[in-house]
């Protein structure tokens, strides 16, 4: 495979999703797509290996045709419940009377020296902020002098079993693992801003399994979570209410489905086929808006509360930005503004070119992100399940991902 070609992998609850981009002088161009629905997983991890390859293989074979290409390495990403978060802090005195970079590596190493519970493992330490001599807000605290060096940082663990699932299926399909992502992170690299990333902004990505949140704020995470709800509750909840399949339902979601059900007039109707032999009903699509709505609210406003209970909201002030493929059901903008009481948009990949136009929508941001977060790393050595030392590989691939302290 060409050096410039990059794929991300985005292997999600409701559809396995290939993207294949060429890094021509820095302009990221778009040259194939593959996707296939997903029945391997639920709520993010994954529970049927088998069925999972076989969706990785043909969304990156339908990718690999249309960019022209054999694929060999991909960037994946994972999520899922299992994946935890809190904020922790080191101090350490200065021998020196100066920071040197073993200094910082001691402070941020101090920080992580904290209980977790055995099944989980640290698998990122992402620095915030360091406090010199009791001044804080410092970034970059190398070579500057002192006598007690302070580190604020967010701690991330989750599930080596679950990443090593997700690595078996890639490399089943017959690709190699280059890295593997937090899925919310590479979305934030897709759809976020630098300026969004240091005013302040609490991104969402509102998938078919899961829903998982990042708030920014000068520059770096200060809180994370997943939330294990998403469009697949949406979907679901339309079946039971209005008494039909799982496929109608979803098909429902998408062509008549609100967040917001007072955006929906009086006199619209939908179309509701049944099962098991019942004829087709004609209802009143407010019925369907009365449906998604509590639904919709209820998932914003765990979020919300979780982002209070992390002492976040103040941290907001660009507002929220969501995105996923369950960010483009009409009323959904509404919502978030009426729970966050912040103003809400949509994100979408941006800085992107070649089949822009196909990419460019929310349900593609993890994967563009993906690639993107591929091209800024230098690393080019994947790693396979079959490596006798996996465990440890995966940690050390998965300990890189978030920015380096220099």
């Amino acid at each position: 495979m060409n050096n410039n070609i990059i794929v991300g992998l985005d292997i999600g609850t409701t559809k396995v999703c290939a993207v294949v981009a060429e890094n021509r002088s820095n302009e990221l161009e778009i040259i194939g797509l593959g996707s296939h629905p997903s029945v391997g997983l639920r709520k993010g991890e994954v529970i049927n290996i088998e069925e999972t390859v076989v969706s990785i293989k043909k969304a990156v074979e339908e990718a690999g045709i249309m960019a022209g290409c054999d694929i060999s390495a991909v960037y994946t990403g994972i999520a899922g419940g299992h994946i935890k978060s809190f904020d922790s802090c080191g101090i350490i005195p200065l021998k020196n009377k100066e920071v040197t970079k073993k200094d910082i590596e001691n402070v941020l190493e101090t920080a992580k020296t904290v209980p977790i519970p055995m099944d989980q493992e640290i698998i990122h330490t992402i620095t915030q902020d360091f406090i010199l001599d009791g001044h804080g807000g410092i970034n970059a605290p190398l070579g500057m002098s002192g006598v007690r060096l302070e580190a604020n940082v967010h701690i991330v663990t989750g599930s080596v079993v679950s990443a090593q699932n997700v690595i078996k299926c890639v490399n089943d399909a017959g690709l190699d693992v280059s890295d593997i992502v937090l899925e919310s992170l590479a979305s934030s690299e897709a759809v976020l801003s630098d300026e969004d990333r240091q005013l302040g902004t609490a991104m969402i990505d509102f998938g078919g399994g899961t829903t998982d949140m990042v708030v920014f704020s000068n520059g770096a995470i200060n809180h994370s979570s997943v939330l294990a709800l998403g469009g697949d509750n949406l979907t679901y909840d339309i079946a039971v209410g209005l008494k039909t399949s799982i496929p109608e339902a979803e098909k429902i979601k998408i062509e008549y489905g609100s967040g917001f059900s007072s955006m929906i007039t009086k006199d619209e109707t939908i179309e509701v086929f049944g099962v098991g032999g019942h004829k087709s009903r004609v209802l009143p699509r407010r019925i369907l808006g009365d449906i998604l709505e509590p639904r919709v609210e209820e998932i914003f406003s765990i979020i919300h509360k979780d982002i209070l209970l992390g002492k976040c909201e103040n941290l907001i002030k660009s507002g929220v930005i969501i995105t996923g493929g369950s960010a483009e059901l009409p009323g959904i903008v509404e919502m978030a503004e009426q729970v966050f009481h912040a103003p809400a948009t949509i994100g979408y990949p941006r800085g992107i070119s070649g089949l822009s136009d196909i990419v460019n929508k929310p349900m593609y941001s993890t994967a563009v992100g993906l690639i993107i977060y591929g091209i800024k790393q230098s690393k080019k050595d994947g790693f396979r399940i079959k490596d006798k030392n996996i465990f440890y590989r995966i940690l050390g691939a998965m300990k890189g991902w978030f920015r380096e302290v220099v």
